[in-house]
C-alpha cells in the first residue's frame, strides 16, 4: 500500500490532526479501494485489541488503524501498541494519535524509533500563525489562487481565531470570488457576520472612518468582546501609525515590529494624521484605558465616546 505503515500525529489542534488521519486513509484508498478503517481509543486496548486490528488479513485487504488518545494510555495500552510497533503488518497503516503531556511518552519514544513518520498539530495560538494558515487555507480550496495580505488579516479579524472556521471560510470565499482573494471581497461576504476583533475597530478608527468604526465596536460589543482588548488594539494602532509617522521615509518595517506589507498599509493610515492629533488621540484612549479597567462607570459607552474623538481627531491641525 502507498500508504505510510506508521504514522504519529502529535497535538492538540483537531483540525489538523483529523486532516492527517484522512491523508494516511486517502493514501491508502488510492492504491486499494476496499481499505478498511479501524479507529480504536487507547482506553479500548486491553485483551489483545489492537493485535487483533493489526493482524494479517486473510484475503489480504489493506486496512488503516487509527488510535486515538493515547495520552491518556494506560499501561495495558502503552503494552499493546509498543506489541504492534515490534510487530508491524504489511498491509496494515497504523495511525497513533498523541495530544501531548508526558503521560503515553514511551510509545511516542518507540513509534519514532521505529521511523513513524511524525506529523506536528501544535495548537495555532500566534496571529502570524493563523495569517499564514488562511493564507495556506485559500490557495489550497482556491487551487494555487493567493489572497492577499490585508484580506487574511480582515478574514482573520472577520471570523475569529478557530481554525475550522477559518477552513470553512476561506473555501467559501474561494468558492465565490475569481482570481486572488481581496479586501473587498472579505468584507463583502464575512465582515459583520461573525465575531468582529478590536483589530477591525482599530483600523476604521486610525482611517478616520468613524460611521465604519462604530459598527464594528457596537458588533463587537454585542458578541461578546470584552471592552479591554478593544482599548489595548486602539492604542496600538496608533502608537504604530505615530511611529511609522516620526520615522518617515525612514521607517523600516524590523523597527516598527510589523510585517512589510503592514508597513505599507500604516504609511497610508499615518497620511491624514498631524502630529498633534495623534498625540491627543493617544491621550484619549490611555484615558479610556483607565476606565475599562475598573475606573469608570460604564465601559463600553468610554470605549465608543474614544472612538468617535480619536477618529475624528484624524486630519485636525
Amino acid at each position: 500500500m502507498t500508504a505510510p505503515p506508521l504514522t504519529l500525529v502529535t497535538g492538540p489542534e483537531e483540525l489538523l490532526v483529523e486532516r492527517a488521519v484522512v491523508e494516511v486513509r486517502e493514501a491508502a484508498r488510492a492504491a486499494d479501494p476496499a481499505a478498511e478503517l479501524v479507529e480504536l481509543a487507547a482506553a479500548e486496548l486491553v485483551g489483545g485489541v489492537l493485535a487483533q486490528a493489526t493482524s494479517p488479513s486473510l484475503f489480504g485487504e489493506s486496512r488503516v488503524v487509527v488510535v486515538r488518545g493515547l495520552e491518556e494510555a494506560g499501561e495495558s495500552a502503552v503494552a499493546e501498541v509498543l506489541g504492534a510497533l515490534a510487530a508491524p503488518a504489511d498491509d496494515v497503516a497504523l495511525v497513533l494519535l498523541h495530544r501531548g503531556g508526558n503521560r503515553g511518552r514511551k510509545v511516542l519514544d518507540a513509534a519514532k524509533a521505529a521511523g513513524a513518520r511524525v506529523v506536528a498539530c501544535d495548537e495555532v495560538k500566534k496571529r502570524s500563525d493563523k495569517l499564514a494558515f488562511v493564507g495556506a487555507e485559500f490557495r489550497r480550496a482556491g487551487k494555487g489562487r493567493k489572497l492577499d495580505p490585508d484580506a487574511a488579516e480582515a478574514l482573520l479579524d472577520a471570523v475569529g481565531g478557530d481554525l475550522r472556521s477559518l477552513a470553512a471560510a476561506c473555501s467559501q470565499l474561494a468558492s465565490d470570488v475569481e482570481g486572488p482573494g481581496t479586501l473587498e471581497a472579505v468584507r463583502r461576504y464575512y465582515e459583520g457576520r461573525a465575531e468582529v476583533s478590536g483589530f477591525v475597530v482599530a483600523d476604521a478608527v486610525v482611517e478616520g472612518r468613524t460611521g465604519d468604526a462604530l459598527v464594528a465596536l457596537r458588533w463587537a460589543l454585542q458578541t461578546g468582546t470584552d471592552p479591554v482588548p478593544l482599548t489595548a488594539a486602539l492604542a496600538g494602532a496608533l502608537r504604530t501609525v505615530a511611529k511609522v509617522a516620526s520615522a518617515g521615509r525612514a521607517a523600516r518595517a524590523a523597527d516598527i515590529g510589523v510585517p512589510p506589507w503592514k508597513l505599507d498599509v500604516v504609511r497610508r493610515q499615518a497620511r491624514g494624521w498631524t502630529e498633534q492629533g495623534l498625540a491627543e488621540a493617544i491621550a484619549v484612549i490611555a484615558a479610556t484605558d483607565v476606565e475599562v479597567k475598573g475606573g469608570g462607570a460604564d465601559p463600553a459607552y468610554a470605549v465608543e465616546r474614544a472612538v468617535v474623538t480619536a477618529s475624528r481627531l484624524r486630519g485636525e491641525r
